[in-house]
């Protein structure tokens, strides 16, 4: 445990609104992948899970219609919500303010009596014509209002296309948000992508200048190679090969293509150090999923632990 301490760590490389990429060095595979599967699976979110549909004149069936709802991410803190009961059958009437979020998207779509009538556009000929997540409203339950006034709770993205309409066409839907994980339903899943590769490294054997340096860059992804000043080089005229950031190397192996080349540098991966790439649906912080994820590994840990004391007192 001591020779893990003193090896592990992680190094943020770069934190944007939905996108994280770190480091983790110092751990095997089974481990990282199991941080992986817990980012796609295991960390909750607020997702609709039930949609009344009052009212569908439009061309998209009930069932489609209620599946692309069902995928709109719904910003809401998981953490200030209970999971659901599933002991009782669900009714539309009874829900509670500490496990559901209701939604309502109410929309007509009619003429525009100012349009001319050489107007073809149906975004001016039309109003509502198109339904976005925009139009979607949150419809407090309870205290709601008061408890998440600053929350601005709603879809993350207002653009999201739901459905056209024409005049005469509506929608009169009701939904409901639950707490969930992925593991469940994908909906739940709080990250578009979790993934990790090895540290590529990169090793060159003997000395590449001149015309030779020049292609061993071009094999290499921008900013893996870079040509530096040299006596020797410039008395050849011509600079020498460095290896300056083996991180944004794509491990295309071009370089196995040219035979002057290909036994100059040793290919290979640092075993040990994995570069994670999280992005965010837009629910949560990526910094805020990965602390999560940590989080739920910590516990699982500890439930084997436990599990394996309990053995042992039997």
């Amino acid at each position: 445990m001591q020779a893990f301490q003193k090896r592990f760590r992680i190094d943020v490389a770069e934190v944007s609104e939905n996108l994280m990429e770190f480091d983790m060095v110092g751990i095997d595979a089974a481990i990282a992948n199991a941080f992986r599967r817990i980012l796609l699976a295991e960390v909750p979110t607020m997702a609709i899970e039930k949609v009344f549909i009052y009212s569908n004149t439009s061309i998209v069936q009930d069932e489609v219609l209620a599946q692309r709802l069902g995928l709109i991410p719904i910003k809401a803190d998981p953490f200030l919500f209970e999971y659901r009961s599933t002991e009782k059958e669900y009714a539309e009437e009874d829900v509670s303010e500490i496990d559901t979020i209701q939604l309502s998207l109410k929309i007509k779509c009619t003429r525009n009596a100012k349009a001319g009538k050489d107007i073809s556009d149906p975004r001016e000929h039309y109003s509502n014509n198109k339904v976005y997540s925009r139009d979607i409203k949150w419809v407090p339950i309870g205290n709601q209002a008061d408890v998440f006034a600053d929350s601005n709770i709603g879809p993350v993205y207002d653009d999201i296309l739901i459905a056209l309409l024409r005049p005469g066409q509506e929608l009169d839907i009701v939904m409901h948000c639950v707490k969930g994980i992925g593991k469940d339903h994908a909906k739940f899943s709080p990250v578009a992508t979790a993934s990790y590769r090895l540290l590529p490294e990169i090793t060159l054997l003997d000395t590449v200048r001149g015309e030779k340096a020049e292609r061993l860059k071009r094999c290499f992804s921008k900013g893996v190679i870079q040509l530096e000043d040299d006596d020797a080089a410039a008395a050849e005229g011509g600079k020498i090969a460095k290896v300056v950031n083996s991180r944004l190397d794509t491990c295309s192996r071009e370089v196995l293509r040219h035979d002057d080349l290909k036994n100059v540098v040793k290919l290979g991966r640092v075993r040990d150090h994995f570069i994670f790439s999280v992005e965010s649906t837009g629910i949560l912080p990526p910094n805020i999923l990965v602390t999560e994820g940590i989080k739920v590994l910590m516990a699982k840990c500890q439930r084997f632990l436990n599990a394996l004391d309990s053995t042992d007192a039997e």
